[in-house]
């Protein structure tokens, strides 16, 4: 165990190289992320604004033609992506982000999580344009998909398919969330008050594998019941701590901003605040990481833009009003200075409104934590296929390590899981940028003409897409 502590350090060393920074140190792949959200954001023109409107009416089902190519619809798609971003990274992350960088850390989720939007549309549009149907007629997409066609199309196919595999071998160590089935058994076993982390993590393990047999169709039924049901009830919950304290969210706000450009002495100060606000940000929403482009692939849609326009309103969800009503809800109950470093913030926050809450937290967390893990399954199926072929043998054989690697999330050391899976996470966004940037006038054409095409539209006339 020792020797695994150590190169998993090793490891987080290398993903986390820091450089200077405005008199302070910066990790590298912060700015690696942070960079193109804000290119994105200015070379699409502001999608933010100008496609929300269509990303909402297209996962309403405004567009919708069951004869265009995909597995599921695009509301399905945007639930599947969701499931892998919702939950305990709203919760635990949160809450991890405030212990180490202070309440400033949640200004800075708020504000990259709008900059985020950008890029999470350009990596998914990019995703439908070169998405594949393979020869057992199953969707496949994602980054590698994007890089090992589009750069086949330019001429550069072994390039394109070395590229393609190194972004499956780093999304096959990042497609094991340990931390959520990590901080799930926390709250339960802090509920419970008893220790069965291996029979939980079995459990867990038994559970997901019902689901990620079942392919992408089974994936969208099953997410689009449960994760919109479990965010509003979370949301409910969070708002209802709120307003108890409602007297107090003026100070709560305050807080939060002036520490976001103060930061904390242990955080390194203000840049430090912002550089944990950010690397908590986009393991949250994940964007810029190509992770999600996997779901959003198998939508239901003949035009690429119209999916990345409804990939926008992931961030939105994900980031800006989840994360915030999560830290608004620990800063505004006074628990973020109180010793908590994980999960146990948000339960205290909740504890103190309803003595009975902590349950109810422990039933979520359980489901969003699951809810993840099936997400995460199937992209690390599809990373698997990319890599071994899309026979029944591979197929099989990748979701049976998968579900018996899950038990080891319940037993490691929160630090040592965080450190791990956080490493190969971010390693996801090395091969995923660069084809965001060489792919970024295709990106340009796609969403700018799809607007256009829509705005241009006859009063009451519905485009397919």
């Amino acid at each position: 165990m020792e020797t695994l502590s150590r190169a998993i350090d090793a490891l987080a060393a290398i993903v986390f190289w820091k450089i200077p920074f405005f008199g302070t140190q910066i990790e590298a792949i912060v700015l690696w992320l942070a960079i193109p959200m804000l290119f994105f954001t200015f070379w699409l023109g502001v999608p933010q604004i100008s496609g929300i409107r269509l990303g909402w009416k297209a996962m309403r089902g405004h567009y919708a033609d069951p004869d265009h190519p995909g597995e599921m619809s695009q509301f399905a798609a945007l639930s599947t992506a969701l499931s892998g971003t919702l939950g305990l990274g709203n919760i635990a992350g949160v809450a991890i982000a405030i212990a180490i960088g202070g309440p400033g850390a949640a200004f800075w989720q708020f504000v990259i999580g709008i900059f985020a939007m950008a890029l999470k549309a350009a990596e998914v549009t990019l995703g439908l344009k070169y998405r594949e149907v393979d020869a057992r007629g199953t969707m496949r997409g994602g980054p590698m998909y994007v890089l090992k066609n589009g750069l086949g199309a330019r001429g550069w196919p072994k390039i394109g398919l070395i590229l393609g595999g190194l972004y499956a071998v780093f999304a096959l160590g990042g497609a094991i969330p340990l931390v959520q089935v990590n901080q799930s058994y926390a709250q339960v076993s802090a509920v419970a008050g008893a220790d069965f982390s291996l029979a939980y993590g079995i459990g867990m393990a038994l559970a997901v594998s019902l689901v990620v047999v079942g392919g992408a169709r089974w994936l969208g039924r099953v997410t689009v019941l449960l994760v919109p049901g479990m965010s509003i009830l979370y949301m409910a919950a969070a708002l209802a701590v709120v307003l108890y304290h409602w007297m107090d969210i003026p100070a709560a706000f305050a807080t939060i901003v002036s520490d976001a450009f103060t930061g904390r002495a242990v955080a390194g100060g203000a840049v430090g605040t912002f550089v944990v606000g950010m690397r908590r940000a986009v393991y949250s929403c994940e964007a810029g990481v190509g992770s999600a482009v996997m779901a959003h692939a198998a939508a239901r849609t003949k035009e690429p833009a119209s999916e990345g326009m409804v990939a926008l309103l992931e961030p939105l969800f994900d980031t800006v009003i989840m994360c915030s009503l999560t830290a608004l809800m620990i800063v505004v109950s006074g628990v973020w200075d109180d010793g908590f470093n994980d999960i146990a913030m948000a339960s205290a926050a909740f504890a103190g409104v309803f003595s009975w809450f902590p349950y109810v937290l422990a039933v979520a967390v359980v489901l969003f934590a699951y809810a993840t893990l099936i997400a995460w399954g199937y992209y690390g199926g599809q990373a698997w296929a990319y890599l071994f072929g899309p026979s029944r043998f591979a197929t099989v054989s990748y979701r049976i390590l998968y579900c018996v690697a899950l038990p080891v999330g319940a037993v490691l050391d929160i630090s040592r899981v965080i450190n791990l899976v956080d490493s190969a996470f971010f390693l996801m966004a090395a091969p995923n940028v660069v084809a965001l940037y060489l792919f970024a006038p295709e990106v340009r054409r796609e969403i700018r003409g799809y607007i256009a095409r829509m705005r241009a539209a006859p009063a009451g006339v519905s485009l397919p897409v």
